[in-house]
């Protein structure tokens, strides 16, 4: 574990209109992720433009990889990621700081 941990940033392809279905179950799956070792935040964003590919973009930060991960295979969160999966294309993955700019 680093002080800086790690970043999970998923970009989700859907259509704009079934944003808000997925909305839903991500504040489900966000409740539960919460409470695991390491979590320590996450922030859903939505584009502003309705044709944009990515219409939504999680973003959270945890304490390492195995942490995240660990969570992620909760049954329910399994369940819940896999129902999303038939209207809604993710594609995660796991980052850290090189540069920052304040």
């Amino acid at each position: 574990m680093t002080d800086q941990g790690v970043t999970f940033i998923n970009v989700i392809e859907i259509s704009a209109e079934r944003a808000d279905e997925f909305v839903e179950q991500w504040r489900e799956r966000a409740a539960l992720m919460r409470t695991a070792p390491g979590f320590r935040d996450v922030r859903l964003h939505r584009s502003l433009l309705p044709d944009a590919r990515f219409q939504l973009i999680n973003i959270a930060h945890w304490d390492s990889v195995e942490a995240c991960e660990a969570a992620g295979a909760n049954p329910t969160v399994v369940a819940s990621v896999s129902e999303a999966a038939t209207f809604a294309s993710a594609s995660p993955g796991f980052y850290e700081v090189v540069a920052e700019y304040c």
